[in-house]
């Protein structure tokens, strides 16, 4: 009953914060074409996250300074369609569900620890799906980078502009973080920012040493008036032996990896297929049988 009074308590609190918070959206004009037959799916899916975002609200007090400036930056790292205000939301609603899921099965003597479970829960997975997006997309811009340097250099040896042979590695390549990246860069040069800020810009989103390296690279070769063919060329020796040196690193990794499983998993088998046919012959056949009797 009490566990009952808490989630009416919870929900009359979130409805109250909810009917107090000023909702305000941004109205903008929209082309109606006049179609026989809607698409109910779609309107049914933006009537939802319409109906999260207008939730999401509630958190913008929350959602300020640094917290926001940090969750924002791991968002967009992240390549996460959601606002800071939209991410807490999704924490909140994970804690409730996990408190209703395990509503049935709590006693009175352990309702703080439920709650306690419930808010870690529910605060700690996003953060951890979230860190995992981010490691995955450093991992991705790592690998990729140096197959972009060599596009870009073999397309300005050809006799492109820089940002002629930008475009065409980034119309020309296949799909993926790096190139997305570079396409953002692309787009902000063409409104108008500079290209040593887009590129520095980029840097200092990832915080990677190969990206740092490669903004460094192109940022002094603007500033110096240095050729940019010579300083793509010779960064692109440098990113290939790099990945060479990072593959020799992983292959030194793998024994020491794989001496767990083989500690835990392979030898305790070993042993018993070795050590178990005599030790049952021994319990069997026990020659200190008769001794002991004699």
């Amino acid at each position: 009953m009490l566990e009952l009074i808490l989630i009416m308590v919870y929900l009359c609190a979130f409805s109250l914060i909810l009917g107090i918070m000023p909702v305000d959206w941004e109205s903008r004009p929209t082309l109606h074409l006049g179609l026989t037959e809607p698409d109910t799916k779609k309107r049914k899916r933006d009537s939802i996250f319409l109906l999260f975002r207008t939730l999401s609200k509630i958190n913008k007090p929350f959602c300020s300074g640094a917290v926001r400036r940090r969750v924002s930056r791991d968002l967009a790292i992240a390549h996460v369609n959601l606002t800071p205000e939209e991410f807490f939301l999704v924490k909140e609603l994970l804690g409730f569900v996990v408190l209703l899921v395990t509503f049935p099965s709590v006693s009175a003597d352990f309702i703080f620890m439920w709650l306690c479970i419930g808010l870690v829960a529910g605060y700690m997975v996003p953060e951890f799906l979230l860190k995992g997006k981010i490691k995955k997309a450093k991992e991705s811009i790592v690998k990729d980078l140096p197959d972009a340097i060599d596009l870009l250099a073999l397309c300005v040896n050809a006799g492109l502009d820089f940002m002629l042979a930008l475009k065409w590695v980034v119309e020309k390549s296949p799909p993926s973080i790096m190139i997305q990246e570079l396409n953002v860069v692309l787009q902000e040069i063409s409104v108008g920012k500079t290209r040593r800020d887009a590129i520095k810009d980029l840097a200092l989103r990832y915080d990677l040493p190969d990206l740092s390296t490669f903004a460094r690279t192109l940022i002094q070769a603007d500033k110096m008036g240095t050729s940019v063919i010579d300083a793509l060329n010779i960064l692109s020796e440098d990113m290939r032996l790099a990945r060479y040196r990072r593959g020799e690193q992983l292959a030194l990794k793998a024994p020491i990896k794989m001496l767990v499983p083989l500690l835990i998993f392979i030898f305790p088998v070993v042993g018993i297929l070795v050590a178990g046919p005599i030790l049952l012959d021994f319990t069997q056949n026990n020659p200190f049988a008769g001794l002991a009797g004699g």
